[in-house]
């Protein structure tokens, strides 16, 4: 889930709507509603929240210290004018990047992959292990060397799972970050038929199911030597 903090109500929406249309999960919020959401949210949201994207306001300078103190959120500055003085202090105040408006929503997420992939030194990509190779920037996988498309939500599952490599997440965990933490239309059992339906296509095209599950426990994506460990 991707959060947009703004004053501006158009902006913010033009923004969920364009980032919904990668199939990103996204939550809106005035600069005084955010603050007293982040700061009373549990790690579980919090763990859902994929990158920060702040308007131009008063107050950013203090929220971006606020949510890189608070889990290392990725946070994008977008500003609606140039300024060197600005955007030196914004870098000073841990943003970790900042983007001249107007920026297409393909443009936040290549960004947003790239600062994971710089928070992580040593991945080049977000995964690549036993064929299948994950970019983490609204590209499809590659699957022994060749590009499979999937539907948005199984791609996003796909790469919320490789985001939390090493570890296990919950369907709740999953749920908040494809659909956000808002979305009260939709059940959060869609998330088994998302995986059910992912795993069987992964399995068709590697060979095998790198999804592994465990009841209580949740979700894990696992390398090959991992699976062959646990086997």
């Amino acid at each position: 889930m991707i959060v947009i903090v703004d004053e501006r109500n158009d902006v913010s929406e033009a923004y969920r709507t364009s980032l919904g249309r990668e199939g990103f999960a996204v939550a809106t919020f005035r600069p005084e509603d955010f603050s007293g959401w982040f700061h009373s949210s549990s790690g579980p949201d919090l763990s859902a929240v994929e990158a920060g994207v702040l308007g131009d306001f008063a107050a950013r300078e203090g929220m971006a210290r606020t949510i890189k103190a608070k889990g290392g959120i990725p946070a994008i500055a977008l500003n609606d004018a140039p300024g060197l003085d600005a955007t030196l202090r914004l870098f000073e105040a841990g943003i970790d990047d900042v983007v001249r408006k107007p920026v297409h929503a393909r443009e936040i997420i290549a960004r947003i992959g790239a600062i994971r992939r710089r928070q992580v030194v040593e991945t080049p990509l977000l995964w690549d292990d036993g064929g299948l190779r994950l970019h983490g920037d609204g590209r499809d996988p590659e699957i022994n060397g060749t590009t499979v498309q999937l539907p948005r939500r199984e791609r996003r599952i796909l790469e919320y799972l490789a985001s939390n490599r090493g570890r296990r997440v919950s369907r709740a965990q999953i749920f908040n970050a494809v659909y956000g933490l808002f979305d009260e239309a939709v059940e959060e059992s869609v998330v088994e038929s998302h995986i059910s339906k992912l795993r069987k296509k992964l399995r068709h095209f590697l060979g095998h199911d790198p999804i592994d599950s465990r009841r209580f426990l949740g979700y894990q994506l696992m390398t090959v030597e991992r699976k062959l460990a646990a086997a």
